[in-house]
């Protein structure tokens, strides 16, 4: 056990001598704090902005989807307005195609009970 112990120090000696070897001098660590904080701060505004305008995105959305509601509304109110004023003008023609003319006076037919008694009825008809 004693053996592995001490191989095991010898082994840890030489790592740390190339380890202390090795120039740490060359990585300047104010230079990577500096750059990590500001690359924390770039991304929280780019957070912040991602935020804006996907709420942004959102609220047109929604308003996009109101009048898009409202433009609907409207086209069924016309396609019905397009549906009784087409049916009236074609009305219109056929009634001046048979020579109907507006009603100026009424007179009313009085018919007595007993001539609807005698009329003959045609059951073949």
């Amino acid at each position: 056990m004693t053996t592995a112990t001490l191989s095991l120090g010898k082994v840890q000696k030489k790592i740390q001598t190339k380890i202390d070897s090795i120039d740490m001098a060359i990585v300047n660590w104010k230079v990577v704090c500096f750059a990590g904080i500001f690359m924390c701060l770039a991304l929280l505004i780019f957070y912040v902005l991602q935020i804006t305008d996907l709420t942004r995105g959102s609220y047109s959305l929604t308003n996009y989807e109101k009048q898009i509601s409202q433009l609907s509304d409207q086209n069924k109110n016309l396609e019905i307005s397009f549906a009784e004023n087409s049916f009236m003008d074609s009305a219109l023609i056929k009634i001046q195609a048979l020579n109907f003319q507006k009603a100026t006076s009424i007179k009313y037919i009085q018919i007595l009970d007993d001539s609807a008694k005698t009329v003959p009825v045609n059951k073949n008809i």
